[in-house]
């Protein structure tokens, strides 16, 4: 929300899936970021070309007019106010946000051409033809949504986006190298939270990083705890004495025990770890509790 109101963004439309009812509680109005929420929730899962046309049906905008679309689970220092400005300038129907990744082969490829033209969408590979992927931050102009067919399940990355190439629709490829993080799973999760916390990643939406790591300001956490590496804890979660944490994201009302160890794992909402349990790379469930003395490594929802 902060990264869409600085590059100049009043209205969003969210599109919402799964827990649609847990997002307005959250995140209300938009006011906190001078910006106009407008909640839109699937009655059956469209895929992501679907959500997209559901939701427009709230856009304010007029034909030709660029409409920002980003993925929910991406944390991205890119400029989209140059993303929007290269769309502009190269008078495209749609922008793509592409990254280049170490490994693309979890990825599909987006090869472009000189002129930063999209070439092809191609499918996971072993032997990718571009390190180049789709990064989730889309510029559309009205028309282009307008025709993705309404009330189906269509996926943008295997029907819309080749459909458009097939027809000879102009669609570019803004390369940036700025930070980027795919938050698919919780380990990304710890990752992304702890990048924010130790100021390797940046947002509107913070200000300097707090050092080693971060507490709401009503979490209790004994003087004797050692909280680092991007260590966050949220709010009215309780850190007790001699625990220690490490790289890891404690959510709401989570207790952790006296003396216990927690590193790069997530602790979810309520959740309740026993004095000296010891948890590495675990995913701990909303309101569970870890028996006191618990050992738990690599445990992914429990």
């Amino acid at each position: 929300m902060a990264k869409l109101a600085t590059a100049g963004i009043r209205r969003v439309v969210l599109a919402l899936g799964h827990h649609a009812d847990r997002f307005p509680p959250v995140l209300g109005d938009g006011g906190e970021w001078g910006l106009e929420l407008v909640y839109v929730a699937e009655q059956q899962l469209l895929g992501t070309g679907g959500a997209i046309r559901n939701a427009s049906t709230r856009l304010q905008s007029g034909p030709g007019d660029p409409v920002v679309i980003l993925n929910a689970d991406i944390l991205s220092e890119h400029d989209l106010r140059a993303q929007l400005a290269f769309h502009r300038d190269r008078s495209a129907d749609v922008t793509l946000h592409l990254v280049e990744v170490a490994d693309p082969r979890a990825y599909g490829c987006v090869p472009t051409d000189a002129d930063g033209n999209v070439t092809a969408f191609l499918e996971k590979s072993p032997d990718p033809v571009s390190p180049q992927i789709n990064a989730g931050c889309y510029v559309f102009t009205r028309e282009v949504i307008d025709r993705i067919p309404p009330g189906q399940v269509v996926s943008i990355e295997r029907e819309t986006f080749p459909q458009l190439l097939a027809a000879g629709c102009r669609v570019a490829g803004y390369l940036e190298h700025a930070y980027w993080l795919d938050i698919g799973t919780p380990q990304a999760l710890c990752r992304a939270s702890a990048d924010l916390v130790l100021g390797v990643a940046h947002s509107p939406a913070y200000g300097e990083p707090p050092a080693e790591f971060w507490g709401a300001r009503d979490a209790d956490i004994a003087a004797s705890a050692a909280l680092t590496s991007g260590t966050s804890v949220g709010v009215g979660a309780t850190v007790g004495e001699s625990a220690r944490l490490i790289g890891s994201v404690v959510m709401e009302s989570a207790v952790v025990g006296a003396g216990a160890v927690v590193v790069d794992s997530v602790i979810g909402p309520g959740a309740r770890i026993g004095a000296d349990v010891m948890l590495a790379d675990c995913v701990i469930g909303d309101e569970v509790v870890v028996a006191a003395g618990t050992r738990l490594a690599d445990a992914r929802g429990a």
